[in-house]
């Protein structure tokens, strides 16, 4: 992808694939870089720090003789991931305005009718 992700863009991601389910942090990064040419070791201190913030909990599972760190995210993490997409969605209206003008009194005009 041509776009870099910021470290807020790169938290919600992170926070929206493990609200869909408790995740690894390989498969967390396999996930991202679908969207962002994202190295393993960057994922890392943002999973620590999701953590430092109480936005997830870290719990280990078993897994092929060995432990596997597994991410859950909180109640707190869910809130934040909420508040994080509300700006996300607030940001790609504000680049499609710009990209579009005049897109949103069309989108308004459509909606009066």
């Amino acid at each position: 992808m041509t776009f870099p992700l910021n470290p807020v863009l790169m938290e919600l991601l992170v926070l929206a694939l493990i609200c869909q389910k408790d995740s690894y942090g390989y498969q967390i990064s396999q996930r991202i870089k679908h969207v962002s040419n994202l190295k393993d070791s960057t994922l890392y201190p943002v999973l620590r720090r999701l953590a430092d913030s109480h936005y997830v909990d870290i719990y280990d599972e078993q897994f092929q003789g060995r432990n596997r760190k597994y991410y859950r995210i909180t109640e707190t993490g869910k809130q934040q991931k909420e508040f994080l997409e509300q700006e996300w969605n607030a940001y790609i209206q504000a680049v499609s305005e710009i990209l579009e003008p005049g897109s949103q009194d069309k989108e308004e005009a459509d909606v009066k009718v």
